[in-house]
């Protein structure tokens, strides 16, 4: 009989970051077909920030446990589950529920984390290299020589895209503040600095013929600046709408907007497409393609990580007790690299 106890980081409402409570309680039993994994890394993204304000589009309801994704450790397994998996380190995409000790988890949901691979460092990589890589080459297929600009190049998923766009053998454009321009350089990188250029100027002068992707995930009007500094034949991906983070009202309308925007560009009569991208889209109607594609990509990405195609940023490290802490430094806009909690 397991005699740990379970820990969670609870979200109870619309709070502050300090609001998070942390409850205790059994760890679950694995049923058929799933696995419990003793949490070893999770990760604040975008998406939390955007879930305690009640923004994320598709939250669930107050209260509940959030966490995106983790990296953890099979400690048990069901009925029909090879138990060979257990003791294996595995990633997991879970849009909620990683902000625990210990999380269940459907089998087939499990991605194996290469050896070598630290459980931080492959953490980093989940939600934002999946993201990054399914972007970059299922839906822009940017191809070598090809020039793409990325909004918010220094965050979570636009450090992993240059990354992984430099690999692909493109020049990229990266907006950012300042402070990171050096180490966007150092990446290969041409930084533009988001608070100060004019950015529509900027890149215009250094792409004249405009750039064949954009990643935008900031959304709100400056979409539309997206859209027209595409070339001919250029995609636009659309996935978020960071803008609109501290609005109040729905918070289906933006994305709704988006959708409208992308639906109206696609119908217009030119050579250019717009994508708003969405990680869990054809889940529910084709879960096994859905699952295969993932742990392809996933994998893919680990092994960019193993060549030194893609660094593991890890801005810092907290307990998961001090998810509050972790919150609030990772909303504080100071930190390059992903903030990871670790039990």
């Amino acid at each position: 009989m397991n005699t740990e106890g379970l820990v969670e980081v609870v979200l109870p409402g619309k709070v502050e970051p300090e609001g998070l409570r942390i409850r205790h309680g059994a760890v679950p039993a694995a049923g058929p077909g799933q696995v419990v994994i003793r949490m070893e890394a999770t990760g604040v993204s975008f998406a939390e920030q955007q879930m305690r304000r009640g923004r994320y589009y598709d939250q669930p309801a107050f209260p509940f446990v959030p966490g995106y994704d983790l990296v953890g450790t099979v400690q048990s397994t069901g009925e029909g589950v090879e138990p060979d998996l257990a003791g294996t380190r595995v990633a997991a995409l879970l849009k909620v529920g990683g902000w625990a000790s210990h999380v269940l988890v459907d089998a087939a949901d499990v991605v194996p984390v290469p050896d070598g691979i630290g459980a931080a460092e492959a953490e980093t990589l989940v939600v934002n290299g999946i993201t990054a890589w399914q972007m970059l080459h299922r839906k822009a297929r940017v191809r070598a020589g090809q020039t793409v600009l990325v909004h918010g190049a220094n965050g979570g998923v636009g450090s992993v895209l240059v990354q992984l766009a430099r690999a692909a053998g493109a020049h990229v454009i990266g907006t950012a503040s300042v402070r990171h321009h050096d180490a966007l350089r150092d990446m290969g990188v041409t930084p533009v600095d988001y608070r100060t250029d004019d950015i529509t100027a900027r890149v215009r002068a250094l792409a004249p013929g405009g750039v064949d992707a954009v990643f935008d995930h900031v959304g709100g009007r400056g979409i539309v600046d997206s859209w027209h500094l595409l070339a001919p034949g250029g995609t636009l991906v659309s996935y978020g709408s960071a803008a609109t983070r501290d609005d109040e009202g729905s918070k289906q309308w933006p994305v709704l907007k988006l959708l409208g925007r992308v639906w109206w560009w696609n119908a217009l009569p030119n050579r250019r497409r717009a994508y708003f991208f969405n990680i869990w889209a054809g889940r529910a109607l084709a879960k096994d393609r859905f699952r295969s594609r993932l742990r392809a990509d996933l994998t893919q990405v680990f092994t960019a990580l193993q060549r030194g195609e893609v660094s593991a940023r890890i801005a810092a490290r907290l307990p998961l007790t001090r998810a509050a802490e972790a919150l609030r430094l990772a909303e504080s806009g100071t930190v390059a690299g992903k903030v990871v909690l670790n039990p």
